[in-house]
């Protein structure tokens, strides 16, 4: 019997993909932040976040809350 293991796909992400990723989570600490401070309403940070995912267009955002 032969043991086989799952090829493993090695997948890289490019340089600007991962870029907008980091831009997106600074912008994201930024409005928190503004938040957080008082300086925008709930409904400011919603409709910012969902602007921040259309101009970044980060990945992970597909999985954040």
């Amino acid at each position: 019997m032969i043991d086989e293991k799952p090829e493993i796909e090695n997948k890289t992400v490019p340089q600007e993909q991962l870029q907008r990723e980091v831009d997106y989570a600074r912008a994201q600490r930024v409005l928190k932040s503004m938040l957080e401070n008082g300086l925008i309403s709930l409904s400011e940070f919603n409709k910012i976040t969902a602007l921040n995912r259309q101009s970044f267009s980060p990945a992970l955002a597909q999985i954040m809350p």
